[in-house]
């Protein structure tokens, strides 16, 4: 049963990295095929029916994936549909998320009104701008809305080592993104559609309100929702950041340890009383049933209520059902081992949602369990303390009980044996899928399980669920601890130490370092067990790759409508642009650059450039100077800007400005320096252009210049402005480059980065033609993803939608 379960897990694993589901008779053929491996493993023995039945699985779950992936992806909007308003009547169907301008929510689509031929998916995600005044601060999970909306279909950004939107969109059945407008006959049709989504998510929303309303103004107020009821939403990014440095990031949620907790007092309070009768006598309910029953099923029912409060999470899930089949098994005096229950756990997840095996959780839940049952099987057996020599021949033969301090320390060491084995074990699943490890993670979770599960989540939870006057001061209670735990941790991830960061490894790679962990963990009597750190060395000391000397490599990522360009030379690397800021507590700098520098492995930028003070191109910098190391500034901010005052050395750009780097020439174009004081200047004719000269080819970082300043540059620059790869001017505006320019420049490859669908219609018709016209390859983020040049001895492009596609992508 094992191998046929995990076959299917890898099967489900398998299709979600083709670029393309398969056809109806490849599907057909695939079914067959599972039908007759199923039948000839029946008359195979040994090893080759084991290969036989893992296959069997591994073709069952591509095709259940498949079936499953087409069965969502299905109901799409067309794209003559994006952009056209319709007027729908629905239900809100998830937890409003409110931000400080709009509120977003998960919308079930029941019909369209108007036009009514439209095809509108069932599921959509909106968003409704407004502030806390406006009808959007007042939705609540559970009712029907009459909405006038604006849709356009799943969109994310691409980039490597980054979070996949569309993916997460797939998993939740979202098959259209867009917002409500305000000017419609937007109102609300009924308080309450009953049903049981809609019980649970109106039951979570109250919890989360009245937590809110119990600690408003608290800071930690979001890692208590997070505890309570599953929303992480509130809890702030600097915060987050804390927690992955610390690496308990996963006790700020419904985990598998609350659970297994709650279900835990559940079942033993359960046992206690059907025991007693409830203390009536007369009811003899032990006879009718026995309590072990009564307890599995009570603490499955708990659990299960916990699970469905959390919002149905993959390591909640996975507790779930381990406990469910434990249950099950007690129910039917059959227990399973433990490998059974962790692999039929593992494959109703993956049946139930097929995408799992794409989300880190996933592979980290599961990896936990396996590590803690492969380190400690065997081995922490409880014994009896010998007896002593003189003692009486009974005694010799039953030994003595163990002693309250006895039991205490072997308690302690099975904790300390489980926490050493989940920390060095998951050290290569944690380098591949965020490419660091926390360094403290053993000791801030030394401190941070039994505080979080032990006091703050059973507060928390009780201040949720108990009538006033008790349920404050228990909340209170649990922030107060929070505070305290979020102090120390705060001081414990400080140190640059704290994080060890190293580039996401390649597959053999991780294969040695885990086939090393496993050598590690081996029981006692395993010869030179030490030896198996050496497979970590490099894991955890591998450079971060550079072009070759003598060439550059440039990275434009995909950050939606703004600007934001690594510029690498064998040993040096420069930011161009930190792309746009996405809301109060979002930018491009922390959710799209980092993460990408993480991966590579790279934590340090010799210098960045910001063009200018538009938040497109200065949005994320904040957020980048406070993840990454960087040498300089050069900018053509004010000095009193604050992005200014939080490098470590700033410089305004001038023209004449420039430096060598690895052979590679540094040149900046643009502005004058006498322009910055020039009052009527607008914020983008003050652009730095960057002109980067390799022997392979040249660079232009033009900025968001407009016409003037392209025909000043030629003016002055002439036969300078040369250059085989320019970043379009002002994201392909219809103010920006002019044919003189071009003519100028002569460029062979153009890259515009812009947003999906933006506002400004960028790039403008008119401009995409013009580099049409002089046979300049056209490359635009929106379409390509994350968009790599290297200039070597010629100039190669790659388009991250290319290299990596996937079948949800639909482009």
């Amino acid at each position: 049963m094992r191998g046929t379960i995990l076959g299917f897990v890898g099967g489900c694993g398998l299709l979600q990295v083709q670029p393309a589901l398969p056809g109806a008779t490849t599907l057909a053929c695939l079914v067959l095929a599972c039908c007759a491996v199923a039948l000839a493993q029946r008359w195979t023995v040994g090893h080759w029916r084991l290969m036989l039945q893992a296959a069997a699985g591994a073709l069952a779950g591509f095709c259940w994936a498949a079936l499953v992936a087409t069965r969502t992806l299905a109901p799409g909007l067309a794209a003559q549909d994006e952009g056209r308003d319709v007027l729908v009547v629905g239900t809100i169907d998830s937890l409003p998320a409110a931000g400080a301008h709009s509120t977003r929510f998960h919308f079930a689509v029941e019909m369209a009104l108007a036009p009514a031929h439209m095809a509108v998916p069932p599921r959509v995600a909106l968003s409704w701008y407004g502030g806390e005044s406006s009808p959007a601060a007042a939705v609540r999970p559970g009712e029907r809305w009459q909405l006038k909306i604006r849709l356009q279909r799943p969109h994310g950004n691409a980039n490597p080592g980054g979070f996949d939107y569309e993916l997460w969109l797939l998993e939740q059945g979202v098959r259209a993104t867009g917002y409500v407008r305000s000017e419609g006959p937007n109102r609300r049709l009924a308080a309450f559609v009953p049903t049981a989504h809609n019980v649970i998510a109106r039951t979570r929303d109250k919890l989360r309100h009245r937590i809110l309303a119990a600690l408003a103004g608290r800071p930690y107020a979001g890692v208590i929702v997070a505890l309570v009821v599953g929303d992480q939403r509130g809890i702030a990014q600097a915060d987050w950041q804390v927690f992955t440095r610390t690496g308990i990031g996963h006790l700020i949620s419904i985990s598998g340890l609350h659970i297994t907790m709650i279900a835990g007092l559940a079942a033993g309070a359960a046992s206690w009383l059907w025991r007693r009768s409830f203390f009536m006598t007369a009811l003899q309910l032990p006879l009718r049933l026995p309590a072990q029953r009564v307890a599995a099923l009570a603490g499955m029912l708990a659990a299960l209520g916990y699970v469905l409060l959390a919002g149905f999470g993959v390591p909640a899930q996975r507790t779930l059902y381990m406990l469910g089949v434990v249950a099950l098994a007690l129910w039917t005096d059959r227990l399973p081992g433990v490998t059974h229950i962790l692999a039929l756990a593992a494959g109703v997840v993956v049946l139930l949602d097929p995408w799992a095996v794409m989300w880190p959780g996933f592979w980290l839940s599961f990896g936990a369990v396996a590590l803690i049952l492969y380190a400690t099987a065997g081995r922490t057996a409880v014994h009896k303390q010998a007896p002593p020599a003189d003692a009486p021949a009974g005694q010799t033969r039953r030994g003595r009980p163990l002693t309250r301090r006895q039991r205490l320390l072997r308690t302690l060491h099975g904790a300390a044996l489980t926490q050493y084995a989940v920390t060095l074990g998951l050290v290569p699943l944690t380098m591949l899928l965020f490419a660091q490890v926390s360094l403290v993670s053993p000791l801030a979770n030394a401190i941070a399980i039994p505080v979080v599960s032990l006091l703050v989540t059973p507060l928390a939870l009780a201040g949720g669920v108990l009538p006033e006057p008790f349920a404050t001061p228990l909340l209170l209670a649990a922030h107060w601890l929070v505070e305290l735990l979020a102090a120390s941790l705060r001081w414990l991830g400080a140190s640059r130490l704290a994080i060890w960061t190293a580039p996401a490894p390649p597959w053999w790679l991780f294969a040695l370092a885990l086939a090393g962990t496993g050598w590690l963990l081996a029981p006692r009597g395993w010869p030179n067990r030490w030896l198996g750190l050496a497979t970590w060395v490099p894991l955890l000391a591998a450079p971060a790759d550079a072009p070759a000397p003598g060439t550059v490599r440039l990275v434009a990522f995909d950050v939606g409508q703004g600007m934001a360009v690594l510029v690498e030379t064998s040993g040096h690397r420069l930011l161009y642009d930190t792309g746009p800021a996405y809301g109060p507590d979002a930018d491009a700098g922390g959710r799209v650059i980092a993460p990408y520098l993480r991966w590579r492995g790279i934590d340090r930028l010799d210098g960045v450039v910001v063009s200018h003070g538009d938040t497109d191109h200065v949005g994320g910098a904040q957020s980048l100077l406070q993840a990454v190391r960087t040498g300089w500034l050069l900018s053509s901010l004010p000095g009193a800007h604050p992005v200014a005052r939080a490098s470590p050395r700033h410089v305004q750009c001038a023209a004449g400005q420039g430096w060598t780097w690895d052979g590679i020439r540094f040149d900046i174009l643009h502005p004058t320096a006498a322009s910055h004081a020039d009052p009527s200047l607008k914020s983008n004719a003050r652009s730095c252009v960057l002109r980067i000269g390799a022997p392979g080819g040249a660079v232009l970082l033009a900025g968001d210049i407009e016409a003037d300043q392209e025909a000043e540059l030629v003016t002055r620059t002439g036969a300078s402005l040369r250059a085989d790869v320019l970043l379009v001017p002002h994201h392909g505006s219809g103010t920006s480059s002019t044919p003189a320019f071009l003519a100028a420049v002569q460029p062979r490859i153009a890259v515009f980065q812009v947003g999906y669908r933006n506002r400004y219609r960028h790039p403008k018709a008119a401009v995409v033609e013009r580099y049409r016209v002089l046979d300049v390859e056209r490359v635009r983020t929106d379409e390509a993803g994350a968009v790599t040049v290297l200039l070597d001895q010629s100039v190669a492009v790659t388009r991250q939608r290319t290299v990596q596609p996937r079948y949800w992508h639909g482009r």
